[in-house]
């Protein structure tokens, strides 16, 4: 493993990936970790809601490959930006964002704003706000967003502005670490945050 390419962030990235995988093995999900790689399965067909991490390059990728094949689906990995890495092609690069705990200070809340926890009832709530944010259709979402609400370990928060629904946040915690995202929509436009260490 090359220690500069993989750092704190990189792992709470993989850990939360790891907890969305087992959470989601009674319906075709699941998480393995292999030389070089920390795996994850959704149970849904698509290959943005199955990956792997990358951990080393000698990374058994015939595991991977046997791994996603019983599941019948196609995925990707991510491999650290740095990282040595001979095997198939990049398709995009994506920057992760970490905060330290201790330095972490939480905003103030908006007169108006109210955030709470989400529930399996928010779920079309929760639902349309993501998939709104992210431009994906709601039906494809759905199997992506539902497991989570009221699941152990990981943390849904739903903002409203005078009981009008705005946003989304997301908190998963595995092995210690916290890797979260934030999705906001007002009037229309959304934007995105993440937050991930220890």
């Amino acid at each position: 493993m090359s220690a500069p390419a993989l750092s704190r962030v990189h792992v709470a990235h993989a850990d939360a990936w790891q907890v969305e995988g087992r959470l989601r093995a009674p319906c075709g999900g699941g998480a393995l970790e292999v030389r070089g790689l920390r795996l994850m399965a959704s149970g849904l067909a698509g290959p943005q809601w199955n990956s792997g991490d990358v951990t080393a390059p000698d990374a058994d990728l015939a595991a991977a490959r046997a791994f996603y094949a019983a599941r019948g689906t196609a995925w990707g990995l991510r491999v650290p930006a740095g990282m040595a890495w001979r095997h198939g092609r990049r398709l995009k690069t994506l920057r992760l964002m970490a905060v330290e705990g201790d330095a972490f200070a939480p905003a103030p809340v908006p007169r108006g704003v109210a955030i709470r926890a989400a529930g399996r009832d928010d779920l079309e709530t929760v639902l349309a706000i993501d998939a709104e944010a992210f431009g994906e259709d709601p039906d494809e979402e759905r199997g992506w967003i539902a497991p989570r609400l009221g699941a152990a370990g990981i943390a849904t928060a739903l903002a409203t502005l005078d009981a009008d629904p705005i946003g989304t946040g997301l908190a998963v915690l595995a092995l210690g670490l916290l890797s979260g995202r934030a999705v906001r929509r007002r009037g229309g436009s959304a934007a995105t945050r993440t937050r991930a260490g220890g």
